[in-house]
């Protein structure tokens, strides 16, 4: 039977009951209460687990007996009297009340989850600049966005996305300086998701891609407020999500994953400077070791004569071609790196040093691997991890096996032809229909003023032109 049509024809104090419990049948949490209250019968029905008991007792039964003109104020009327309407309510964590005498329906915002304190961000950390991270609740990262721009022009708009998990997601803009085509693109993307849990905004991000096989990603994710704030001052386009810590800022490019809300703060020489660090430290990552196997296996003649004599030295106890004593050293350090992360914080760190060293040396001793090697990996690893984007980072752990792989088969040749790949790559990328190459391809003079090289704070008060969308490409959806 049709629960919605049923209640429709049969309003009446049984066909609620009977129909609710049915519907809400085998869910622990559940509430039901019938109270009487100075004037009438109220039913009460709401989930504990979405409601803390003195927040349910401010909103609604005290002022049930004070009156019932004095819930009204704060309760809201359920027009429809759907099933379905009623149920939402409830799962959204309203209180649903329904006064038996006058046969009507209100649902009352109790909503109070649990949450955890503002804290530091552990993957964005600065030493200047604001502290504050974001967090898990969708309406504490809202309030720390409109602290810092207290403009009416700051619009949102609200998404239901997860066709099990039902999971709140807000777009945010500020209206006059956004870009509408970019604007009506995210909500179409937005509208187009249809999958059943979404548990975290990075699963957003990859049903948005335009490029879902890329080893990039095409949407930067920050869960600093600060970072938030000059995207939307930038005319970006914020999503965020309740129960996700990160938001993504549309569109993105490329140099955008190096730039760090710490530059911000520092003069614009010491800015430029650790940008060039982070932009140049990762294409030295991909090549370094892969580098190590052309010279060894292929080019010996590009080293220096001393350098040579001193790798043979390294490795006359190393019975692998180059390729595989690289490929060792990089699992090594990757098995490192993932068991480190899954251990207790202290226990991580301490494995993590302790583990590096003593498999290093062990390495050597056994003759797996050179004296060489153990520093060129370990100097790779250092500066993987130099974009502040931890989504970067990984990227560049992925496309360093590329290039080990192809300085292995063809030598420095393999190299080039896998770096040719790659920019090819990079320049095919767009982001909600923006080149990701932007500004260096194509060439964007306002937004070079503010990528690897910084100019000072005084040259970067005009939006950037990458906040303007471009026609859809081709193989765009």
């Amino acid at each position: 039977m049709n629960g919605i049509g049923f209640w429709q024809e049969n309003k009446t104090e049984n066909i609620l009951i009977t129909t609710l419990q049915k519907k809400l049948e085998g869910i622990g949490d559940v509430v039901h209460k019938e109270i009487e209250t100075p004037e009438e019968k109220v039913t009460i029905i709401y989930f504990s687990s979405l409601i803390d008991n003195l927040t349910f007792h401010e909103k609604v039964i005290i002022p049930l007996f004070n009156g019932r003109e004095e819930i009204t104020q704060t309760a809201k009327i359920i027009e429809q009297e759907t099933l379905t309407e009623v149920l939402s309510a409830i799962t959204e964590g309203n209180t649903l009340l329904y006064f038996h005498k006058k046969d009507l329906y209100f649902t009352v915002n109790t909503y109070s989850p649990p949450a955890r304190t503002i804290a530091e961000s552990d993957t964005e950390s600065t030493v200047s600049g604001p502290r504050d991270a974001l967090t898990e609740s969708l309406q504490t990262n809202l309030s720390l966005i409109k602290r810092r721009i207290r403009n009416p022009n700051l619009k949102s708009k609200n998404y239901i996305v997860g066709t099990e998990t039902n999971t709140k997601l807000t777009v945010v803009y500020i209206e006059t300086i956004v870009n509408q085509e970019n604007l009506s693109r995210v909500f179409t993307k937005i509208d187009g998701i249809d999958w059943p849990g979404v548990n975290d905004i990075s699963i957003v991000s990859q049903l948005m891609e335009e490029h879902q096989f890329s080893p990039f990603t095409q949407y930067h994710m920050t869960e600093r407020p600060d970072a938030v704030t000059s995207a939307l001052l930038d005319g970006r386009i914020i999503i965020m999500m309740d129960n996700s810590q990160g938001v993504l800022i549309c569109p993105s490019t490329f140099l955008e994953f190096f730039l760090s809300p710490e530059d911000d703060y520092n003069r614009w020489t010491t800015a430029t400077l650790l940008r060039c660090l982070r932009f140049f430290g990762f294409f030295l990552t991909i090549m370094l070791t892969p580098f190590y196997i052309s010279a060894l296996s292929f080019h010996p003649e590009i080293l220096p004569f001393e350098v040579l004599i001193n790798l043979q030295e390294s490795r006359s106890r190393v019975p692998f071609p180059p390729v595989i004593e690289v490929l060792f050293m990089e699992l090594v350090i990757e098995v490192l790196r993932e068991a480190g992360s899954r251990m207790p914080t202290k226990i991580g760190q301490t494995i993590g040093i302790v583990g590096g060293i003593v498999i290093g040396t062990a390495a050597v001793e056994a003759g797996l691997v050179s004296n060489t090697l153990i520093v060129l990996v370990a100097i790779s690893a250092l500066l993987s991890f130099l974009p502040p984007s931890f989504t970067m980072s990984n990227s560049s752990r992925v496309i360093r096996y590329l290039f080990i792989i192809s300085a292995g088969i063809f030598g420095l040749y393999g190299q080039m032809i896998a770096f040719a790949w790659l920019m090819q790559h990079l320049l095919s990328l767009t982001s909600l229909g923006t080149p990701y190459m932007t500004p260096m391809i194509p060439r964007k003079w306002s937004d070079l003023l503010d990528s690897v090289v910084r100019l000072p704070t005084s040259f970067l008060k005009n939006t950037k032109d990458v906040s303007r969308a471009v026609p859809p490409t081709k193989g765009e959806k």
